[in-house]
């Protein structure tokens, strides 16, 4: 079975490791001031088709030569030099003394340090000179070739190294060339380059080996084709070939990648029935593939019982434990995972504190993290940029933005660069923190220090602008963020079109959405569902009708999303059977209405009026088995104590508190404010503000103090006290407030006292800004298809 016949293609994207020395200095024009300062050395990236930059070579490499110096002593000085180019200039400088002629070694060092920084112009000419020489050349020289090209992407030039060896050196490339071509077109994600190169091995007539059908088996694991690969390594009999360790651990890992563990255990079995001997590196797979699965119980056993027949645990298998621990949670026994490692001699490495520092941090467990960091660093395992912007970021999620900062000062004293994500961590926390201008002020000198702002971080910006109503400032940022070459995608677009509809100003929302069709964004359901959502509620519902038959015709369905936007327009305008209408093509339309869809219609029928038909719709929807939200209820509750039906109200209340979702704050202020003002029984009320402050809410000030007054003119003074008191020790009162606040009690100065309560409560409340509330707001995006 050939490689080329069973191969199913999917893209691998390539990993890619941008680095940016810069000098970072920020400076802030604000009290919470961020002062970094850190110099890195500077180092010089030279791209793959540059032959330039040439400098002058270094003195002391001539003078470290003789004028009859040695093949050896060359190759010594070549070998020293650290910098390329003048390594190359050394060496063509030896080419023209007389009688020299390089040796292979010399060459191959010379097209060594070329290759490793791309310098592909100058290899060509080192070529030639071997060509002119006469040069003895072997198959191993083009080796460096190979995985220079590789290193730098080009995949096909690598290729044509084969046509270099063959046409222009007459050597014939053998297995041992093959099979390092299709390893690094393989590590390259590049399957399609495999399937010819793999085809052009079996032209030529070059027989594989048991590497080659590793590699080949290695592809097809990579592109999830693990059938093909097991008849693969079924076809290594009919080459005279027996399978391996890595043939057998190779379709293991395939396995495990997709999720077949009991595959991985099948093949393991075959692997012993074979008598195919292993070692640490098939039993640290399976040990991963436990993990994956969860069954770290397992896991654990597996190790001990390969320990008990010889097999000890070495660096891999202890990172796997601790990874796989970390993931399902059991932070202490990876703690203990990590000191075993320590005890049995093993230095953990930056994996394994890495491991630790983010499963310690998803958590939010931010001092334990700490102390890990710290424990590396008494090690000297050296932190990365990775270990502190795990710890920036959960501090910043956290609210702890200042301490994230004086930790990334330390990131900078220690050496490691800054990088977007630490940048982006900070400015997150400070928006969230709704610390706008540091957070621009440290945007600036990001920008003006060299690193780059990514899509998040003008997103995250943008978004932090239309929250605040600053809407031309957004604006101004989507130009900068064009100047700089960033991408905006929809994800740009459909904030800024979400700011200007919640500020009211349609029109500029509709012009950013036709401008999105110009710079060649594609829309999505998102986009559609927020300009929909705008246009209703400026009750425009013939440009709504519109826009639903271009959402259509773009290939996109309404959605759920888009349903109730338009039912809540028609309910806000008391249109009740405009609204049942579309429930009803919602559902035809095979869009099965939601908590929201029924929610916002019962509250529609209860503002008509019509709370029969609401309280009857809501039992006909719990007869269904949907489970309602207390936003169903609470329309009800409210119609109900406005209309006096007191004792009706409260069996809702209690068959919601059974049978629905747990009463929200808006279910027990409707409650409150019902019996307060209900004219019932003002024990029921008192026995209510009991029930809702054990479970956690406070009374809405205004109905409380309608109770007041009615136990005040009862006599009931005693159980007011008690209530104020109840209330101050829910809400963690400081004494020195709650001092005064009994102390107008005592003083019969009730309206005083509540007063005082009150502007203690209201001032404990987060005001409204950038990423406050955030809950409520996921909520209410939730409600019309933003998120």
């Amino acid at each position: 079975m050939g490689f080329c016949s069973c191969l199913e293609l999917h893209p691998w994207p390539l990993p890619r490791d941008f680095r940016h020395p810069f000098t970072f200095s920020i400076r802030l024009k604000s009290p919470s001031t961020i002062s970094f300062t850190y110099s890195p050395q500077q180092f010089t990236s030279v791209s793959a088709s540059s032959s330039s930059s040439v400098s002058t070579i270094s003195p002391s490499s001539i003078r470290k030569l003789s004028a009859d110096f040695t093949q050896d002593q060359l190759l010594n000085t070549l070998r020293r030099e650290k910098d390329e180019t003048s390594a190359l200039q050394l060496f063509d400088w030896a080419l023209k003394q007389p009688g020299f002629r390089p040796s292979l070694s010399i060459y191959e060092e010379v097209l060594c340090k070329l290759g490793n920084v791309g310098k592909f112009d100058s290899i060509r000419g080192v070529l030639d000179d071997m060509k002119r020489s006469r040069c003895v050349v072997v198959e191993g020289i083009f080796f460096v070739l190979i995985e220079s090209y590789a290193k730098f992407g080009l995949y096909d030039e690598a290729i044509g190294v084969l046509d270099i060896m063959e046409q222009e050196f007459a050597l014939k490339p053998h297995t041992f060339t093959f099979n390092l071509l299709l390893n690094v077109l393989v590590d390259g994600n590049k399957l399609r380059l495999v399937e010819t190169v793999h085809s052009l091995m079996t032209s030529k007539g070059v027989k594989p080996d048991v590497s080659t059908f590793n590699i080949l088996i290695k592809a097809l694991c990579k592109a999830h084709q693990i059938r093909p690969a097991i008849l693969m390594m079924e076809e290594m009999t009919t080459f005279g070939l027996v399978p391996d360790e890595k043939t057998y651990t190779t379709i293991m890992q395939g396995y495990i990648e997709e999720g077949n563990f009991k595959g991985a255990l099948r093949t393991r079995d075959q692997m012993i029935a074979a008598q195919c001997p292993s070692t640490n590196i098939t039993i640290n797979v399976l040990i991963n593939g436990y993990c994956k699965e969860g069954k770290i119980a397992e896991a654990l056993n597996f190790v001990e019982e390969m320990t008990s027949k010889g097999f000890p645990p070495d660096q891999f298998t202890y990172n796997t434990l601790i990874n796989g621990l970390c993931k399902a949670g059991y932070l202490n026994h990876a703690m203990e995972v990590l000191d075993i490692m320590l005890q049995e001699g093993f230095d953990p490495d930056i994996y394994s504190y890495n491991t630790l520092i983010s499963g310690l941090c998803n958590l939010s467990k931010i001092e334990e993290a700490m102390e890990v960091l710290n424990l590396m660093l008494s090690k000297n395992c050296s932190p990365n940029t990775v270990t502190y912007n795990t710890i920036i970021s959960t501090m910043c999620k956290d609210d702890q933005v200042e301490e994230a900062t004086e930790l990334a000062r330390v990131l900078a004293s220690k050496g490691v660069l800054p990088d977007v994500c630490t940048f982006n961590s900070l400015i997150q926390g400070l928006c969230l923190s709704n610390k706008y201008e540091i957070a621009m002020d440290l945007f600036r000198d990001m920008h003006n220090q060299g690193c780059q702002p990514d899509e998040f971080t003008y997103n995250m910006l943008i978004d932090c602008l239309c929250s605040r109503g600053q809407l031309d400032e957004a604006l101004s940022l989507l130009k900068q963020m064009e100047s700089s070459g960033c991408a905006r995608s929809v994800i740009t677009y459909n904030t800024l079109i979400d700011g200007f509809c919640k500020n009211n100003k349609i029109e500029e929302a509709e012009e950013i959405f036709d401008q999105m069709e110009v710079q060649g964004v594609s829309r999505n359901v998102r986009t559609y569902n927020t300009l929909i959502h705008g246009l209703s509620k400026r009750r425009r519902m013939d440009e709504v009708t519109h826009l639903m038959d271009q959402m259509i015709m773009e290939g996109f369905k309404p959605n759920k999303f888009t349903y109730n936007s338009l039912l809540a327009h028609y309910c806000r305008a008391g249109d009740v059977k405009k609204a049942a209408d579309i429930v009803q093509t919602m559902t035809s339309n095979g869009c099965e209405p939601d908590v929201v869809t029924y929610g916002t219609l019962i509250n529609g029928m209860c503002k008509a009026g019509r709370i029969k038909v609401a309280t009857k719709l809501l039992r006909s929807i719990k007869m269904n088995g949907m489970v309602m939200a207390p936003q169903a209820y609470n329309p009800i509750l409210g119609a109900l104590f406005n209309r006096k039906s007191t004792d009706e109200a409260m069996r809702l209340f209690r068959e919601m508190e059974q049978q629905g979702d747990p009463p929200d704050s808006v279910s027990y202020l409707t409650v409150f404010r019902g019996l307060c003002s209900g004219g019932g029984p003002i024990s029921e009320a008192v026995d209510f503000v009991i029930e809702m402050t054990d479970k956690g809410h406070i009374p809405e000030f205004s109905s409380f103090f309608m109770l007041a007054e009615g136990l005040c003119a009862l006599s009931m003074e005693d159980t007011l006290v008690k209530l104020v008191e109840r209330i101050m020790k829910m809400a963690k009162v400081s004494e020195s407030e709650a001092t005064m606040i009994m102390g107008f009690l005592k003083i019969r100065k009730f309206q005083d006292a509540l007063l005082t309560l009150e502007g203690v409560l209201n001032s404990r409340k987060p005001r409204k800004g950038y990423g406050k509330n955030t809950k409520v707001k996921d909520l209410l995006n939730l409600a019309i298809g933003f998120k």
